[in-house]
């Protein structure tokens, strides 16, 4: 049974006796004969059950029980008086106080392997009735995260960090499995929140390679003895490896329309070991929260596929810059923050000077790498918050917020030389183009209207190439 008894008995000989009875029958045995060391065993020893006799030298038993029942922890051990009293004195006194039962000497064996059996059953109930609960409270809890999470990253973690609360382990992780090459991604992982996208090969991991193989969860309760290890195991000890994993439990999930996943649950050494409820625990977990990850996923791929629309109905399709509708829609917005919060924004409109002449000299093909060679120029001097837009045939717009008329300045200025250096069109055939620059700035510009913003850059790149191309005016 592996159930563990403390006796307290000043009789030694009956002490062992009841000694040689309990183990006989499949019990842990523990004696005290010394009322004084009791309490400090049963903290230490924390048996299934006490065994304690009356009459104690230098100390009443009754007493001693009172004393025991008084300490929260232990109001639920069961408690079992055994005595020469008159029974029916130390019956009413004994139960009065806490005890489970009383035993009157000398005692039938039968008898008390019985009630000893009954009393441990009792005990079992309420401390499995207790864990339900437990984990139904902890279950709940869970669940009730996970689907308020929007994210499949975020519901990794939570899955991780919430199992490894409820069982008091260090170490659990969920990976997602890639069946073409035999490996498996570790995507959130409770010990370490930093870690993600660590890949694992499955030949090393013989519990989660049966774990994928099986409807149910794996359970390894000891590491060191398994026979599902056996294979692994030599290779750890050809190699000198160490491995502080004391039990395992490892289930898949299979998430609609995804690639499998795993819930990966090992304690140490030093933390209790993993049971069966603990798989079961783990069983149930994993059935409530596939729904929650399969809406993550979905959640994703609708953000994932908006974005992409998005991008298409905001991108030239030429230069991948920006295009007007973008252009309109971003230039409103921050002309009204500027405005708004009294900050500077600077505005510039580029036009390639004399591009009629290189479609007409090298083709439509060497003008369309022009532009998107012009393209990734611009795109190299942006800053995180800039942008660039084509407004129009060979026109592009700059957006510069949170610049003055001197940063506007600046910024034409290194267009100008970076454009007139660079040798533009394919690999021995060069391509010698210039452009014109128009800079407008808020709030020297005083327009809330985009439009407005941008017919005064427009103004400021016709007077450039009036004035001879290849320069800027503002």
């Amino acid at each position: 049974m592996g159930q563990r008894i403390l006796v307290a008995d000043d009789d030694h000989a009956l002490a062992r006796t009841l000694s040689w009875i309990l183990r006989e029958n499949g019990y842990e045995v523990i004696t005290v004969p010394d009322a004084e060391e009791l309490l400090e065993r049963l903290d230490v020893e924390q048996p299934d059950l006490l065994l304690l006799d009356i009459m104690m030298p230098r100390v009443d038993g009754l007493q001693l029980l009172e004393r025991i029942k008084q300490d929260p922890r232990k109001r639920d051990l069961p408690v079992l008086m055994i005595s020469s009293m008159p029974p029916e004195e130390a019956t009413v006194r004994a139960l009065g106080l806490g005890a489970s039962d009383f035993i009157a000497k000398p005692f039938r064996v039968r008898e008390l392997l019985a009630r000893i059996k009954a009393h441990l059953r009792v005990r079992h109930e309420l401390d499995t009735a207790r864990s339900l609960v437990r984990t139904r409270h902890e279950l709940v809890a869970i669940v009730q995260e996970l689907t308020s999470s929007l994210r499949t990253d975020e519901v990794f973690q939570i899955l991780a960090r919430r199992v490894a609360r409820a069982l008091k382990i260090g170490q659990c992780s969920v990976l997602t499995v890639d069946a073409t090459n035999g490996t498996a991604t570790v995507m959130a992982a409770a010990d370490n929140p930093l870690l993600s996208e660590l890949r694992v090969d499955l030949r090393n991991y013989p519990e989660l390679e049966a774990a994928l193989q099986s409807e149910r969860p794996v359970f390894v309760a000891d590491v060191a003895t398994d026979p599902i290890f056996d294979t692994i195991r030599t290779r750890w000890n050809s190699q000198g490896q160490f491995v502080p994993t004391r039990s395992v439990v490892t289930a898949a999930f299979r998430p609609r329309g995804h690639a499998p996943g795993l819930l990966f649950l090992r304690s140490a050494q030093d933390e209790a070991a993993l049971n069966q409820r603990d798989a079961q625990f783990v069983e149930e977990v994993l059935r409530s929260a596939v729904p929650a990850i399969e809406k993550a996923y979905d959640l994703q791929a609708a953000r994932l596929d908006s974005a992409q629309f998005r991008a298409l109905a905001e991108t030239d399709p030429l230069t991948g810059t920006y295009n007007r509708r973008a252009l309109d829609e971003r230039l409103g917005a921050e002309l009204e923050r500027a405005g708004r919060y009294n900050s500077k924004l600077g505005l510039l409109m580029l036009d390639i000077d004399e591009f009629k002449k290189v479609n007409d000299t090298f083709g439509h093909r060497a003008g369309d790498q022009v532009l998107c060679q012009l393209a990734t120029i611009l795109r190299r001097e942006l800053r995180g918050v800039d942008m660039v837009a084509r407004y129009g045939g060979e026109e592009f717009v700059v957006v510069l917020p949170e610049t003055n008329l001197q940063g506007a300045r600046n910024f034409a200025e290194r267009i100008l030389k970076r454009v007139s250096e660079h040798d533009f069109g394919e690999p021995g055939t060069p391509v010698h183009v210039t452009i014109s620059v128009g800079v407008a700035t808020f709030p020297e510009v005083s327009t809330e209207q985009a439009e407005a913003f941008l017919t005064h850059a427009d103004q400021r790149l016709y007077q450039a190439k009036r004035d001879g191309r290849n320069r800027y005016r503002d």
